[in-house]
């Protein structure tokens, strides 16, 4: 049986390793503490939950839902925008409702790229990402993203060659997996890059509440009010809690809206009805959740990042996200894998190996604080067994 070449890159991936590895830990009786995975273990708001519930017996939303039918989300999405980033948007031709915020970077690339032309994407960065590009067979250039200049690109770095063939850049900030944030000013330079070399900009911004130092992190379109290039991806799973329920939203550029939309209705319906009445009441309703939920991620960095410190690895405390980047001590610095694969088999604590999302990833590991303080602090304590 033959396949199409497209699925070549897709093939080998890092976290089916570590998913195996997990398994058989747990095959040897090991207690296994996952943080690996930055699914939280925290609840949806209860007004979203009854939302939800009380949609259920409805008859209404039993049905297929189209893309008018998702109008009142699109309104709820925009006017929440507008409240959050002080940018007008039109709901009925800036917004398009998602199935999670993934669906939206994996299928754009579609819209964008033909077959062997570039997208600039973030090394280290999310493996839809890239996934996404793959699919389209188009061709990635590695934005390397260094500790030296704060995790953000450099464009000048990039060739005129590949400036050439290239359709898109992707950023996302704050970044997964290193936690780094971007100020404006280096969103106005991104979008002046892309408007100079007639790129489609892409900002995926799933953790845009999840900010430790007070304030909001900024949007794309606060650089390109007059959406002339950008988009931008969100997702209720990291705010609100909802990620099992995967309801996102795009908002942008109504030419990349439109071709988005006509790529989803190849390939899909909508959301549930119902969910997106959860959506709804999330957006709408008391937003003391979002601040509660920072907090606790906030508590649990401190508790995690002290922890590593005290017993001789030295990590600096990230700004945003539910993510520690931490660099590897010796003698694991180029051996991210294998750090991971004999951690959680030896310990029962699993981790990401930074290779899992680029090159530039090597000699750094990804912890997610999805776990109360007290399983944090054992997690460290095998962790300090392990390296001593």
């Amino acid at each position: 049986m033959k396949f199409a070449t497209r699925l070549d890159p897709l093939r080998s991936n890092v976290f089916a390793d570590m998913d195996n590895a997990k398994a058989k830990a747990k095959a040897a009786g090991l207690d296994v503490i996952d943080l690996s995975l930055g699914s939280a273990d925290l609840p949806a708001p209860p007004n979203a939950i009854e939302a939800i519930a009380q949609s259920l017996p409805d008859p209404e939303t039993h049905r297929y839902l189209l893309f008018h039918g998702t109008k009142d989300f699109r309104e709820v999405a925009a006017q929440w925008y507008t409240n959050k980033y002080g940018v007008a948007v039109d709901p009925e031709t800036e917004v398009l409702q998602l199935i999670g915020s993934q669906e939206g970077t994996a299928h754009l690339p579609l819209a964008i790229l033909n077959p062997g032309e570039f997208a600039l994407l973030m090394d280290p960065g999310y493996p839809s990402h890239a996934g996404g590009v793959y699919l389209a067979s188009g061709q990635i250039y590695p934005m390397s993203l260094r500790a030296e200049n704060g995790f953000l690109p450099i464009f000048s770095e990039i060739p005129q060659a590949v400036l050439e063939q290239a359709r898109m850049m992707v950023l996302s900030y704050p970044h997964n997996p290193t936690s780094a944030i971007a100020p404006l000013s280096f969103f106005q330079e991104a979008v002046a890059f892309c408007q100079n070399h007639d790129l489609v900009l892409v900002h995926d911004f799933p953790y845009a509440d999840i900010v430790f130092a007070g304030g909001v992190a900024p949007s794309i379109l606060q650089a390109d009010p007059d959406k002339t290039v950008s988009i931008e991806f969100f997702t209720l799973s990291k705010p609100y809690n909802m990620g099992g329920f995967r309801i996102g939203f795009a908002v942008g550029n109504r030419e990349l809206i439109l071709a988005l939309r006509q790529v989803k209705a190849v390939i899909d319906f909508n959301q549930y009805k119902g969910i997106l009445n959860g959506a709804i009441a999330a957006m709408t309703g008391p937003q003391d959740c979002i601040a509660e939920t920072v907090e606790i991620y906030r508590k649990r960095r401190d508790t995690f990042v002290g922890a590593l410190n005290r017993i001789g690895w030295q990590v600096p405390e990230p700004l945003a996200t539910m993510y520690v980047w931490a660099k590897l001590p010796e003698p694991w610095s180029n051996n991210a894998l294998g750090f991971c694969r004999q951690l959680v088999e030896t310990t029962g604590v699993a981790v990401s190996p930074g290779t899992g999302f680029g090159k530039e990833g090597e000699g750094y590991v990804r912890f997610a604080l999805v776990h109360d303080p007290e399983i944090l602090e054992t997690a460290v304590q095998r962790i300090s067994q392990f390296l001593h």
